[in-house]
């Protein structure tokens, strides 16, 4: 780069003392393009032996190389021609086979910067890029050929042919490089590089056309002398710059063919003003007036595509905002409305004070059906449940997913209870491509006058869970006062946590005993709240609180290890042999708990109570309940725990449940007991009502289970059952639920009988 300096500031002084005092011919001008040439072309023969790794970068600089070298020798030939006739070259035209040489190589540059890749768009996209490149470059060759290549035509001493033509060609470089460089936003080919390459050509070429016109044949020699030895040192400069750039020292792109279009819109309009301003309309002008038609064309077929762009975007904006409000407002599984939706529409609702109903639909024992059957098939029941709510709901009302298997219904206009019969009755049939029957509890409520969107909520909330508790599959209307048992109820959950801390509660234990002697063989361990203020509170009111809660799975490792605790004592005291086993109900949720084989295992450890003495009783429900409960309870097993079928018989699959559960008892519930000991002088009827006793006892002896039958209120009973081959019960005719204590006089008593026998 220095070198190519150096041969342009020689090149400037030589013309500055040829001005002044005369120093050499003419011809002497000529010399310092080629020697220039050579350095340019050495510079980049340099990069193309060992500079840019990328072959893409390489073989544009491979192409500049041969561009430089033909250049320089056809420049040569001019300095040598010169040389030769030195008298005449102020006014000898260049050679022929110099200027094809020179145009071959301005030919081989506008090529390699052609082949520059550029990272097309597609599309629209792709003729829009087309059309502003075109514009770009029609209005940036307009100006030059107004400004610059036009006056040497009409120049008084005109310049040879081929020098006109090499100008021309160096326009073309230049205004190619330029156009690409302005869409090259990264790439193999450094941007400033491009832009050096193209000043080389554009530059120099602008400068002479301009010395041409003002000065004739004698601007040759400063052209020749101080303008064309600057091209040489341009694409020195490239070179350099693509050596940094290989470096990584590139500087960010920038969008700067944003504005080029525009630019050469601008530059177009530079010579009509002047033809507006009184310039003689001659044909270069005429050529001038042409491409701006041209370029106006093109304008209009790029704003045209802009505009129908634009459109679309417009248009795909508008479809997106939709497309998310309606994400917002509903459902992404059902397609229903969503709480917030809903909420909104209840709120217009009541302000315009119409008639309004919010049905609050739960479905019953949907947990089941995941459980079961995985969520898969749970997630698509939801959807059958949507559809069916559109379905009868209609035009009358907006159906509501508010969250899990919870919906709602807003309706107006139309008789909400009508409605809810519909529902269930709609329910009560197979939906779903699996088939499934599904129930539901539903809560009507009402906006009264001033009612606000959460009191109409929280009516219709109290009303299903109402519902719910009178039995499910069925709806409830919202009632003056309705919400005080609920409200009740939802306060002992948090008066039960109290009571878990405050150690209110007490575990009391029924005795189960042989029917043939009442010797007591085991107990049942049941849970009692001894309230501070309401006394003795009823498990029929607190369990289902603690269900519902989740306190169920506190409640029962306390009941647990107490119970442990417990069984150990007695059976430190009064031996091994006084007590059979101890149990103690577990609920589904505390099966679904995974702590809670871990929990059972740990209360044993802590007690020192043998694993097979402890009885887990669960209902036929909680079996049902899923994997986790099943792998629960198999691990129950494995660790010598005894498991008990409780409440057998009442459930849908008692005798299938028998096979595939590890159970070691089952008891008989206390439905199957009562009456069996009526004798109304009717055989037929005493056997209808001993069969399922009769069943139960017959299919455990044949699968070697253990038997308790529940409930025994009479002796009467504690005969048929006996008589059945029952071996194990218990009832308030046996014994009552008793304190550790009241057990273990019982223990104490049987102990002192036994040895009196002996």
């Amino acid at each position: 780069m220095l070198a190519s300096s150096g041969i342009a500031a020689v090149g400037t002084a030589w013309y500055v003392a040829y001005l002044t005092v005369g120093a050499g011919s003419e011809a002497l001008a000529y010399v310092f393009v080629p020697v220039g040439g050579v350095l340019a072309t050495a510079s980049v023969f340099h990069m193309v032996r060992g500079g840019t790794p990328n072959p893409v970068a390489r073989r544009f600089w491979r192409a500049l190389l041969g561009a430089a070298g033909v250049i320089t020798i056809g420049y040569g030939w001019l300095a040598a021609d010169m040389l030769t006739h030195a008298a005449q070259a102020r006014t000898r035209s260049m050679p022929l086979p110099a200027a094809a040489c020179v145009a071959l190589g301005f030919g081989t540059a506008v090529w390699a910067v052609a082949r520059v890749p550029v990272v097309l768009p597609g599309g629209v996209e792709w003729w829009r890029m087309v059309l502003d490149r075109t514009i770009a470059f029609l209005g940036c060759a307009t100006v030059l050929w107004y400004l610059g290549l036009a006056p040497m035509f009409s120049a008084e001493e005109r310049w040879s042919r081929q020098a006109m033509a090499l100008v021309g060609l160096a326009f073309l470089v230049a205004l190619g490089a330029a156009t690409k460089v302005s869409y090259v936003l990264g790439g193999p080919v450094d941007r400033v590089a491009l832009r050096l390459v193209a000043a080389s050509g554009g530059v120099t070429a602008g400068i002479v056309a301009v010395l041409a016109v003002r000065f004739g044949y004698a601007a040759g020699i400063a052209a020749q002398a101080v303008v064309m030895p600057l091209t040489p040192v341009l694409v020195t400069l490239g070179v350099a710059a693509q050596w940094r750039a290989d470096l990584g020292l590139r500087r960010a792109p920038a969008r700067s063919g944003v504005l080029l279009p525009y630019l050469a819109v601008l530059a177009v309009d530079v010579p009509l003003v002047a033809v507006a301003a009184g310039a003689p309309l001659s044909w270069p002008v005429r050529v001038v007036l042409v491409a701006a038609v041209v370029v106006t064309a093109l304008v209009g077929a790029r704003q045209f595509i802009a505009f129908r762009e634009n459109a679309r975007l417009l248009r795909n904006t508008r479809l997106q905002e939709e497309r998310l409000q309606y994400e917002v407002s509903h459902d992404a599984l059902t397609g229903l409305a969503n709480r917030a939706l809903f909420r909104d529409r209840l709120a217009t609702a009541l302000a315009a004070t119409a008639p309004t109903s919010v049905l609050l639909v739960d479905l019953d024992d949907f947990k089941t059906v995941n459980d079961l059957l995985g969520h898969g098939v749970g997630d698509r029941l939801l959807v059958a449940v949507a559809q069916l709510l559109r379905a009868e709901v209609g035009d009358h009302g907006l159906p509501v997913r508010v969250a899990g298997d919870e919906f709602a219904v807003l309706l107006t206009g139309a008789d909400p209870e009508e409605l809810a019969g519909r529902l269930l009755a709609a329910l009560s049939r197979p939906i779903s491509e699996h088939r499934l029957l599904v129930q539901a509890s539903i809560g009507i409520a009402g906006a009264e006058p001033g009612a606000t969107v959460d009191s109409v909520l929280r009516d219709a909330d109290v009303a299903m869970y109402t519902a719910k508790q009178r039995g499910k599959a069925s709806f409830v209307r919202y009632a003056e006062g309705m919400g005080e048992p609920v409200l009740a109820h939802m306060q002992l959950g948090g008066e039960l946590r109290r009571a878990l801390d405050d150690d209110e509660l007490r575990v009391v234990y029924q005795p189960i005993l042989r029917l043939h002697d009442n010797r007591l063989v085991g107990v049942e361990a049941l849970v009692r709240w001894h309230h501070p203020t309401r006394g003795v509170v009823s498990p029929g009111e607190f369990i289902p609180a603690a269900e519902r809660t989740g306190l169920i799975v506190p409640l029962g490792r306390f009941v647990l290890r107490e119970t442990c605790r417990q069984a150990a004592a007695w059976s430190s005291e009064f031996g091994p042999d006084a007590l059979r086993e101890a149990g103690l109900n577990v609920s589904a949720r505390q099966l679904h708990d995974p702590d809670f084989v871990s929990d059972v295992a740990a209360a044993l450890a802590d007690s020192g109570l043998p694993c097979e003495r402890l009885v887990l009783e669960v209902t036929e429900s909680a079996v049902l309940r899923g994997q986790q409960v099943s792998r629960a309870l198999y691990e129950l097993d494995r660790m010598g725990i005894r498991l008990s079928l409780d409440d057998f018989g009442t459930g849908e699959s008692s005798l299938s449940l028998l096979r595939a559960f590890p159970a070691a008892i089952v008891k008989l519930d206390k439905s199957f007991v009562d009456g069996i000991e009526i004798d109304d002088g009717q055989p037929a009827a005493a056997d209808a009502r001993q069969a399922v006793a009769r069943a139960v006892i017959q299919l455990a002896r044949a699968l070697r289970l253990d038997t308790v039958a529940e409930g025994i209120e009479n002796a009467e009973q504690a005969a048929v059952l006996r008589e059945l081959g029952y071996t194990c019960g218990q009832g308030y005719h046996l014994a009552r639920p008793m304190t550790a204590d009241g057990v273990s006089r019982l223990l104490a008593r049987q102990q002192t009988m036994a040895a009196a026998d002996r």
